[in-house]
């Protein structure tokens, strides 16, 4: 489906000769949507190795990508309509859409890709502009458990049918790779470990494992009393436990579950409130990862720690560890649901089960 521009010289290749085909992602929202759409830039790349490639991301998850900045990502175009629609008549908002608009419409592209599949993303790749012979793609249906709005298909020049049944990595992953006309590898490749490990932040916390406990919605929380007893099992292990927060009623929790553990000693230590991009390099520097469905938790899978993922629903299918990443001896990443919610004892096993089998014989079971 793919068509580069029909200048002299023009196609998707590396050649210093040739201009290199220029691409837009539009993934506006939310954190866990965002991280679960990194692959996408991977696989452009080695489709496509001198592709350019942009990407429009709500601002407060931009830090996300910079990272990727130079290192896979061209430009990271910052929005905030979450904001704007607040006050959309407000002078402040004319000017910062004015502001986005003059950033977004700077570049001409040969193919704008909404991997998004609502309203606002489909406004923003139809006011992206195109390179003669440039496309817009996107779905051209909804797949379940997902949103879907209609404009998203209108805009696109070319709408693209995907397995109703999919989960969030593959579905954007199989979007790009239609429209762009190539085959993704097996496994996602997130992207984030080689650029982190390459940028060098700091050192490596063998014996902290982070505990996400945060979501943004009150049915996805795990209880005070599971992390304490799982905390106290993972302590007597010889492991600090860190509490990462990103509101005050998080930093209350955060409080709540070292107070708990507070046995003869810290066990636990309380990060500050931290970027996401700084959050991103500490969680990479961790031992591991326990949390409950959320963007955090989802930026452990794109690190590829040892991560159990905590599910009040049946929804781990969809948004959780892939099965390829997760089947086999020696698997790093589980999911593991339950309700009203697992138990301290199952989501124990399902850690043991990320261990390499030579350490699961040092950890004992749950008493």
């Amino acid at each position: 489906m793919f068509r580069t521009r029909g200048d002299a010289g023009m196609d998707c290749g590396s050649s210093p000769q040739k201009h290199s085909v220029k691409i837009l992602i539009v993934k506006l929202s939310s954190l866990g949507d965002v991280v679960h759409t990194l692959p996408v830039v991977q696989d452009i790349l080695a489709a496509h190795p001198g592709a350019q490639i942009d990407w429009v991301v709500e601002k407060a998850f931009a830090p996300l990508l910079s990272p990727l900045l130079g290192k896979g990502l061209q430009r990271v175009i910052g929005c905030e309509l979450r904001r704007w629609r607040k006050s959309p008549f407000s002078a402040a908002t004319r000017s910062a859409w004015r502001a986005f608009r003059r950033e977004l419409q700077s570049q001409a592209y040969d193919a704008v890709i909404d991997l998004q599949g609502l309203s606002k993303s489909a406004l923003v790749a139809w006011l992206a502009r195109l390179a003669p012979g440039g496309q817009r793609y996107a779905m051209a249906n909804q797949t379940e458990g997902s949103g879907y709005e209609a404009p998203t298909r209108w805009v696109a020049d070319v709408a693209i049918t995907l397995p109703p049944h999919s989960h969030a990595v593959s579905r954007g992953r199989a979007l790009a790779a239609r429209a762009l006309g190539y085959t993704p590898a097996a496994r996602p490749d997130y992207g984030l470990n080689r650029v982190l490990a390459h940028a060098g932040h700091g050192q490596a916390a063998p014996e902290m494992i982070a505990f996400v406990h945060g979501s943004s919605r009150a049915d996805k929380l795990w209880p005070l009393e599971n992390w304490v007893a799982l905390g106290r099992q993972l302590n007597a292990h010889g492991y600090l436990i860190a509490l990462p927060h990103g509101s005050d009623a998080e930093l209350a929790m955060s409080q709540a579950i070292a107070g708990g553990l507070k046995t003869g000693g810290d066990k636990a230590v309380v990060w500050p409130r931290l970027a996401l991009d700084e959050l991103t390099a500490q969680l990479a520097l961790c031992a591991g990862v326990i949390g409950v469905d959320s963007g955090l938790s989802h930026i452990a899978v794109a690190l590829d720690l040892p991560h159990v993922q905590i599910y009040n629903f049946d929804t781990a299918w969809r948004t959780g560890p892939l099965p390829a990443a997760t089947a086999g001896e020696g698997a790093r990443q589980r999911s593991v649901f339950a309700q009203p919610a697992p138990s301290v004892g199952q989501v124990w096993d399902a850690w043991l089960s990320c261990q390499p089998p030579a350490v699961i014989s040092e950890w004992q079971p749950l008493p």
